[in-house]
């Protein structure tokens, strides 16, 4: 490669000259060492005038007159390049005479003679000449490789000739002064530097030459080894599959000697008898040759042996009797089984729930008539043993007449003889005892059925006496909410008065007998006749139940987008089970799964809200969802709120849910409801509370206490102050410190805290998170508002639906089991495993199940480390679950690809509602790190499914798991394992003591898993703390209602 300078190597040496007023130019020496140039650089010249060239004429023709005064300094110069030529020739030529470094030093005495004067006589023009030929021209230095020494030697000595030829002379303030010898000892320096690192250049080429060559050796030795090693891993693979298709056969085998053995172990002593027999006649054939000459003596023998024979038709005849009397009694079983059923079909008639009890007896007494029937089974098959005995009687009559014809010794037919007599005893005593058991079978049977129609009778007579006296319990509640519905329409149509209305929905959610009568005989009359039919039930007492109007932005299943969805309807059902009327009040999305409303559809009147200085219409819906009467309304606004195809996340949020709820309070007014508690839930239904103190109340919406829950403060939907008067809210009176105005932000407002401010009940959805949100860290803001309202600021533990996570009664699974029957559960795991492609060949080898949205809340990088940590230990690991983080999304989806080829992990980036079941029921061990939980839900559920947790010790977390290895709690509490610091240490030694307690002790995990699945965390007990602080409440209220009247 060669490098190209813009000034020849002379001119580079001068760049250093300083021009002063003093005659003395010298070279300043070069600043950096990686500006020398090896000696092997050629020097070209570029463009040279004429002028150039006369003054170099004129320079020679002065030197032979006078010798310049730098030829001293020169004549080192040439020393200099004699000797290196010297040494170059002899390391190419070691003949040659060392003459000529004599040579050199005479060269340079010779010019020691000559005087500096010669240069005196060039004119001034000349000088000119000189120094702007100097400036005009222009030499390139081309670094080469140059690999013949011969060539270096004469390119050096042209570098020599070459500074003898340029100009030595400089013209310093108007006069000429020739060099220095320091000057020109100093270019000497910088050649012999030059030789140096040629040398030093050619030496470290050599040495890489060297380490590539060996470089390469060395790669290629291990190209031969990672050979061997890619031929050693296709054997490996080939043998590990060899071995998985033996395991196969040997798996396959032993499921067929298992049938063998079963089998084996079925078939009846009889039969063995039998065998015996007829070896025994096969050896009777084997010696009949040898007795041949006997048959003379043993003809009187074979005639007592007939008359034995004679005996034994005569027991087989009563055999034939003994299967007579089976038949008659599998008809009086089937006479039985018939009236029993006549019986069952009347009993179907009545009201299915009003004989809970009675199903349970009869449910027992039919468990008796099954195993009375399995009996009567078995005395078949006995009879049916005994049919096959007497066929092989028969055939050893005819062997044995067949043995008439051969001589037998006496002494061996009596041992035979009494053998056989022997045998038929023993067939006889078999007998009898089967007559004795299906006597006593069916004489239990028919005790049983004299017992099950006594008690029905009882239970009829009881069962009309609670009918005509208790409430209606065997219809659904979703005919309960259908009637209310009506009943609000009736009264939304003006067709009747609010009061009327009031009464006829306490007598609904009472389930009294007497609306239902008069539902059933108005159903084919026509409106006017019904509503005059239901008024004349106004005069009935009021209910003491409460009632509550939840007001939210998600219900499941129809609008769910996390764990709110579920509260609503789970909370709803608890109450409503309880007698208290709930209704729900839902904006009507665009995406909402329709198919799961039942009976939707469209109220004739449009309720007007004010929103933005104007007054929009709303279209209200009605419909029954999971049993509980909803209202939606669809806003008739040009910005079409909820017609986004999205439940949230819209730039307009703030907005939409403020229009939803001022819509959601008038239409409450507009109906006349008065309801006792007003439950509003998260940031998007806030607003309830201002709006109803501050506009509602004074209207005559005056009947509620409102409650609010925050499920999560870590969404507080803050938005700028002005935003707020668009739903007619006061901005000025609300955007105070002691109100709405956000703490970290003066000029925004923030719905969170108004609801706290607002409220009479503040909850939160556990007690652990009610602590954790009272601290800086753990309020997002909001803790000094919390800790000043907390003495109405509680928490609440949430449940899960019990009916709809239920392992016994679970249709998405391959096999529902309960706590007593486990053996469901390691079907379960057999199944997911065969689904998703992991190994089976171990069944108890752990399987760790995560179920979660991939977000930093939920212990993202301790999931991350869950998945190679389990593998480690020996576990299987399934994840399922997305997120809506871009990065997170992506760096799980490498980690899915990495192990793709796995056999102990799968990831299944996605939600899946039918999978997230098997994965429940499949998993004998579920992790929940999360950062910060304020309830959760999947700890509970997978509890249920018998999956021991192991989470993190927070918020409620907290609440609903304790270590197993905690002796501070009690032990029936012990249900799970838990940490405490969110790092991979602790999570690591929870873990590894769940997979020590699953490999070490199988018994004691077996009787923890019965536990966790029979502990209850359904919605029972949160309704009833939830029903006790709206009573205390609304009794508070009334109080303060009483004495305030005059």
């Amino acid at each position: 490669m060669a490098t190209k300078l813009s000034t020849c190597f002379v001119s580079q040496a001068f760049a250093g000259f300083s021009y002063g007023s003093h005659s003395n130019v010298r070279f300043s020496p070069p600043q950096h060492h990686h500006l020398l140039f090896p000696a092997t650089c050629k020097m070209r010249h570029r463009h040279l005038g004429y002028r150039y060239q006369l003054k170099k004429r004129q320079f020679k023709k002065a030197s032979n007159e006078q010798t310049p005064p730098a030829a001293e300094s020169l004549s080192d110069l040439e020393k200099e390049a004699a000797s290196s030529s010297t040494v170059n020739r002899r390391r190419l030529n070691p003949e040659i005479a060392p003459n000529d470094d004599t040579r050199a030093t005479s060269t340079s005495d010779e010019r020691k003679e000559h005087g500096a004067s010669g240069t005196d006589t060039a004119s001034s023009e000349e000088q000119k000449d000189y120094v702007n030929g100097e400036e005009e021209s222009e030499t390139t230095v081309e670094v080469e490789h140059v690999h013949d020494d011969e060539s270096q030697l004469r390119e050096r000595i042209a570098v020599i000739e070459e500074a003898k030829s340029l100009a030595l002379t400089l013209n310093v303030d108007g006069e000429e002064k020739r060099l220095s010898g320091f000057q020109l000892q100093d270019l000497i320096g910088m050649i012999r530097n030059a030789d140096k690192n040629v040398l030093l250049l050619n030496d470290a080429r050599v040495r890489a030459l060297e380490d590539l060559n060996r470089i390469l050796a060395e790669k290629e030795s291990l190209q031969g080894e990672m050979n061997v090693l890619e031929t050693r891993l296709a054997e490996t693979d080939a043998r590990l599959k060899v071995a998985a298709q033996e395991k196969i056969h040997v798996e396959l085998l032993e499921i067929q000697l298992d049938k063998l053995r079963n089998e084996l172990t079925h078939r009846s002593p009889a039969t063995d008898v039998l065998h015996q027999l007829e070896n025994q006649n096969k050896q009777t054939d084997a010696d009949a040759n040898s007795l041949s000459k006997e048959l003379s003596s043993l003809r009187t023998e074979n005639m007592f042996l007939k008359q034995d024979m004679e005996a034994l038709k005569a027991d087989l005849s009563a055999v034939k009797n003994t299967g007579q009397r089976v038949i008659t009694l599998e008809k009086e079983r089937y006479t039985i089984e018939s009236s029993l059923k006549d019986l069952e079909s009347k009993v179907s008639s009545s009201q299915a729930d009003e004989c809970k009890d009675l199903w349970e007896r009869v449910e027992s007494l039919q468990s008796l008539l099954k195993k009375a029937t399995k009996q009567a089974d078995q005395a078949i098959l006995v009879l049916q043993q005994n049919q096959e005995l007497r066929k092989k009687v028969d055939k050893l009559e005819d062997s044995l007449e067949d043995a008439n014809i051969y001589k037998l010794s006496s002494q061996r037919q009596q041992q035979y003889n009494e053998l056989m007599q022997q045998k038929i005893k023993l067939l006889e005593e078999h007998l009898q005892r089967s007559d004795e058991e299906i006597q006593s079978h069916v004489q239990f049977y028919q005790e049983s059925v004299h017992e099950f129609q006594d008690t029905l009778n009882k239970l009829i007579e009881e069962s009309k006496k609670r009918a005509l006296d208790g409430p209606v319990d065997h219809m659904p509640w979703e005919f309960w909410s259908r009637l209310l519905l009506k009943i609000d329409g009736w009264l939304l149509e003006k067709k009747v008065s609010p009061d009327d209305a009031k009464l006829l929905r306490e007598l609904v959610w009472k389930r009294e007998r007497k609306v239902y009568d008069v539902y059933m005989q108005c159903r084919e009359k026509n409106e006017q006749d019904s509503i005059s039919m239901f008024l004349k039930l106004t005069s009935g007492p009021k209910s003491p139940g409460l009632h509550v109007i939840h007001i939210a932005a998600e219900m499941a299943p129809v609008a769910k987008v996390g764990g709110l969805g579920d509260v609503i309807s789970g909370l709803g059902k608890a109450l409503q089970k309880r007698g208290h009327l709930v209704e729900i009040i839902l904006p009507k999305y665009d995406c909402m799964e329709y198919d799961r409303i039942s009976d939707l559809k469209a109220i004739d009147l449009v309720v007007e809200s004010y929103f933005e200085g104007k007054l929009y219409k709303n279209k209200i819906w009605t419909g029954v969802v999971e049993g509980l009467p909803v209202y939606f309304i669809e806003p008739l606004h040009p910005a079409k709120f909820f017609w986004r195809g999205e439940y949230y996340g819209e730039h307009d949020d703030f907005k939409r849910f403020s229009f939803f709820s001022r819509a959601a309070l008038e239409l409450l007014l507009q109906t006349g409801k008065r309801p006792d508690i007003i439950h509003c839930h998260d940031w998007q239904t806030a607003f309830i509370a201002p709006l109803y103190w501050d506009i509602y109340n004074p209207k005559g919406l005056n009947s509620a206490r409102i409650c609010f829950t925050c499920h999560n403060f870590e969404y507080q939907g803050t938005a700028p102050a002005s935003e707020l008067a668009a739903c007619g809210l006061n901005v000025h009176q609300l955007n105070r410190p002691d109100r709405m105005q956000d703490n970290s932000a003066h000029d925004r407002v923030n719905p969170v805290k108004g609801a706290v401010v607002f409220s009479n009940i503040v909850t939160t959805v556990s007690p652990t998170y009610a602590g954790e949100v009272r601290t800086a860290e753990g309020g997002k803001g909001l803790h000094s508002t919390l800790v000043s309202h907390s003495k109405k600021f509680i928490g609440i533990l949430n449940g899960i639906d019990g009916g709809a996570w239920n392992p016994s009664t679970d249709s998405l699974l391959a096999v529902q089991y309960s706590s007593n029957d486990l053996q469901g559960k390691a079907q379960n795991k057999t199944a997911i495993r065969r689904q998703l492609g992991l190994s089976t060949a171990k069944l108890r080898q752990p399987l760790v199940g995560c179920i979660t949205r991939l977000v930093p809340q939920k212990g993202v990088h301790l999931i991350r480390h869950a998945i190679y940590r389990t593998l480690e230990l020996g576990g299987q690991f399934v994840l399922l679950g997305s997120s809506p983080v871009p990065h997170i999304q992506q760096e799980f989806e490498g980690i899915a690809n990495n192990l793709r080829d796995s056999e102990h992990a799968r990831l299944i980036l996605k939600y899946d509602e039918a999978l997230s079941h098997s994965i429940y029921a499949a998993s004998d061990m579920f992790i929940i790190p999360s950062i910060f939980e304020p309830c959760g839900l999947t700890q509970m559920i997978a509890m249920r499914y018998g999956s021991v947790p192991i989470v993190r010790k927070t918020g409620g977390l907290n609440d609903s798991v304790f270590d197993v290895d905690d002796d501070a709690i009690p032990l029936q509490y012990r249900n799970g394992f838990t940490f405490l610091d969110p790092n991979e240490q602790a999570f690591n030694a929870a873990l590894e003591r769940a997979f020590e307690h699953y490999w070490n002790d199988v018994k004691g995990w077996e009787d923890l898993v019965r536990k966790i699945m029979e502990m209850d965390f359904s919605w029972e007990t949160s309704a009833a703390q939830y029903e006790d602080l709206y009573s205390k409440s609304v009794a508070r209220a009334r109080a303060a209602a009483a004495s305030n009247r005059p």
